[in-house]
């Protein structure tokens, strides 16, 4: 069973920085693809980055490319994303998710089989 817990979320003024983590277990990491989404209220889950394990290859959403980092580190099994620059309207429920695939660059949420729990992240203006 994979797991897959949030942490990092909190509230923020505009302009600033928070790093949100993803602690992953029970799973092996060969062929997985780990991303992150977020959901504000009454709005649409969104893609916001994804990274393939083996090589670290990521690839981002261009609303979020400039201001957001996605990584991870193999030896403690956790998924970061990195946000600078934040605005009222990065206010949503991050989620982080995982699944195992050797296709390219996955987007859709109904490609990931495995979700974490959210953290809420808002920004005040």
């Amino acid at each position: 069973q994979v797991r897959l817990v949030e942490s990092g979320g909190g509230l923020v003024q505009a302009g600033d920085s928070l790093r949100l983590s993803c602690a992953a277990s029970g799973h092996t990491f060969s062929n997985v693809v780990m991303g992150w989404f977020r959901q504000a209220p009454g709005m649409e889950r969104d893609f916001l980055s994804g990274i393939r394990w083996d090589d670290s290859s990521t690839y981002y959403a261009d609303s979020v490319k400039d201001r957001f980092t996605i990584s991870r580190d193999t030896a403690k099994n956790t998924l970061f994303l990195q946000m600078n620059g934040l605005k009222p309207e990065d206010t949503a429920v991050y989620y982080c998710a995982a699944t195992y695939s050797t296709a390219g660059k996955l987007t859709a949420g109904a490609m990931f089989h495995y979700w974490g729990q959210g953290t809420q992240v808002t920004v005040s203006s």
